[in-house]
């Protein structure tokens, strides 16, 4: 058999404990962290870039509100004096703005037909007067409906068959 030192391998002596004392094991790939400790650290190297980069842009005055890139804030916990940064995209306060108007919103009751009351659910039938109706009212005589189909569908008739009108013919 070989030795470790004709091969350049070092034999280990058993498994390392993560550097932060976490109390799972580490690796060498990960700088002898265990895996959560390690994607921590990136996470924050990553957070640090976009800070200094936001903060350069702010600085040099290149910031505009069309600009989608994350807005970086500063935050500092007094009781253990340590400073985290978090990003905060301005898309997603967007879609909070949004959220928080459809909140707004009043709750619309279960939709009914507008002739008997009845709850339709899903099965109700949308008019052409834009009222809902249930299976027996659905029909325009049956609510006594005020739009005037007749005149509709002269319209389209009109529109689908333009009026053709032969060229003169030249009397000999």
């Amino acid at each position: 058999m070989e030795s470790s030192k004709e091969t350049g391998c070092q034999a280990r002596e058993g498994p390392i404990l993560c550097v932060n004392n976490c109390g799972f094991f580490g690796s060498a790939a990960t700088m002898n962290m265990c895996s959560k400790c390690h994607k921590d650290m990136i996470l924050k190297q990553e957070q640090a870039k976009l800070a200094a980069a936001s903060f350069d842009n702010i600085g040099n005055g290149s910031s505009s509100s069309n600009d989608k890139e994350p807005v970086v804030a500063a935050v500092i916990d007094v009781q253990t004096g340590s400073a985290e940064l978090k990003a905060v995209s301005i898309e997603a306060s967007a879609d909070l703005a949004s959220a928080q108007s459809s909140e707004m919103k009043p709750k619309e009751g279960p939709s009914r037909c507008n002739t008997c009351r009845k709850r339709v659910g899903l099965t109700g039938f949308n008019c052409k007067c834009g009222n809902l109706f249930c299976a027996v009212h659905r029909y325009s005589d049956k609510h006594d409906c005020p739009f005037d189909y007749k005149n509709a569908g002269r319209d389209a008739i009109a529109k689908a068959n333009p009026v053709v009108v032969a060229e003169k013919l030249n009397k000999i």
